[in-house]
């Protein structure tokens, strides 16, 4: 009975230290900020989404929007290339009114805008993340932050939306990332953000993307709004992986040879 009474004890105390993960203390952030190098790098990956009834943005998009006329129904907002086979990531609420009508993704291709209509992956409310696909290369394309190093509070970041991301300082985080396999997580920076911006990559010195713009909080006294901090969201980056990998295999013949790397 005593050695049965040590054999539970023992395997719920190690059933509870395997479930307890020890997560290192923060380093002082890395003070480096994101030079002209990013600044270029995230020109050449700026992506719009644009949703609308129509069923054409083409001759608008490639004249650079001087031609034609762009839809009078539009919604949409900023979205990431993550990979060189046409995947994009954006925020959940940018699609929120895309039921019944055409979600365009505008990216720079062969060194012209184009517009190119996508579909739907994946969607996700509770985390504020969407993924988008166009079966067009994309070369130009972002990789992850490495999940196993710390991102502290304070960190120098940019952001790409396309309402304010080349009007903007750059700024730093406000919350950390911590270390770890899955990394999925809300997070906050101090750069204002504008509608349209929500979507938008947030890119560290090293030209890696940290997240994805998702709001921007305000404190509202005596009817005067002051920004306080905008909030952006990490999905968990091997999951995501998964979906893609899986959407790969599904959809074989929308998914376009890859040209380059990033």
């Amino acid at each position: 009975m005593r050695l049965l009474t040590r054999l539970i004890t023992a395997a719920f105390a190690a059933a509870l230290f395997s479930g307890c993960t020890v997560t290192p203390p923060a380093p002082a952030p890395d003070t480096e900020v994101p030079g002209r190098a990013v600044l270029r790098q995230a020109a050449a990956r700026l992506t719009a989404v644009v949703i609308s009834g129509k069923d054409e943005l083409s001759p608008w998009v490639e004249s650079r929007f001087t031609q034609g006329h762009g839809p009078d129904d539009a919604d949409g907002g900023s979205a990431v290339p993550i990979s060189p086979d046409g995947y994009f990531i954006t925020a959940d609420h940018v699609l929120s009114r895309s039921s019944g009508r055409n979600i365009f993704v505008v990216h720079g291709q062969q060194g012209a805008l184009r517009a190119t209509k996508a579909r739907i992956v994946w969607r996700s409310a509770s985390t504020d993340l969407a993924l988008l696909h166009i079966p067009v290369a994309t070369p130009r394309y972002y990789t992850w932050s490495s999940p196993d190093r710390w991102l502290p509070a304070g960190t120098p970041v940019i952001h790409s939306g396309i309402a304010t991301g080349f009007r903007s300082e750059p700024g730093k985080l406000v919350t950390g990332i911590p270390p770890g396999k899955k990394n999925g997580t809300r997070f906050k920076h101090d750069i204002p953000l504008e509608p349209g911006d929500s979507g938008g990559a947030v890119v560290d010195a090293h030209g890696q993307l940290v997240g994805v713009n998702s709001a921007v909080e305000f404190l509202v006294p005596l009817e005067t709004a002051f920004f306080i901090e905008s909030e952006a969201n990490r999905p968990n980056v091997p999951a995501l992986q998964r979906r893609i990998e899986k959407d790969r295999q599904s959809n074989p013949n929308l998914i376009p040879a890859v040209l380059d790397s990033p």
